[in-house]
């Protein structure tokens, strides 16, 4: 079919680390969890393997290394045995995808429990219940399409079949 290339295939695989405040730290070796636990002992690392919805988070052993191709989380101590809702990987997810992507997101406010923040430009992603975007620029379509900026209005032509 001819020569296919992909950037994912010429990267090189690390351990990735989340820390609770949305940094990433990669490790191109296996390297020991007692190693990071120095750098920030009130924490705990998990493998993002083991983690599921309203299950207790549980620790790595300090003699264990970190894996390369995996994901870990180092999460506050206080989270230690303690079961993980819904709205809690949600938000570790949205660390997760936004750190491995390198993405600087602007113009985006998280709203947690009533309080905005801002993501700040160091690739830290605040913690997120639920998230807004800031409305559109004035005159930007909102239906799609582009163009000229005539709308053609569409209207279902359905009816119901008879059985």
């Amino acid at each position: 079919m001819g020569i296919c290339s992909s950037c994912d295939s010429t990267s090189i695989a690390t351990a990735k680390l989340i820390s609770h405040d949305g940094t990433l730290q990669e490790f191109s070796s296996p390297v020991k969890v007692s190693y990071v636990l120095q750098k920030n002992p009130a924490t705990f690392i998990c493998n993002s393997d083991e983690m599921e919805f309203d299950d207790v988070v549980s620790a790595i052993s300090d003699d264990d290394e970190l894996q390369l191709g995996q994901l870990y989380f180092a999460l506050p101590l206080s989270r230690l045995r303690h079961p993980l809702s819904p709205e809690e990987m949600a938000s570790l997810a949205v660390k997760a995808s936004s750190a491995l992507a390198g993405c600087r997101r602007k113009n985006l406010s998280f709203t947690t429990s009533g309080e905005k923040c801002h993501a700040k430009s160091s690739g830290r992603v605040a913690d997120v219940g639920v998230f807004e975007t800031r409305s559109r620029r004035r005159g930007a379509a909102s239906a799609g399409g582009g163009g000229s900026g005539k709308r053609r209005n569409f209207t279902a032509m359905l009816s119901a079949i008879p059985e």
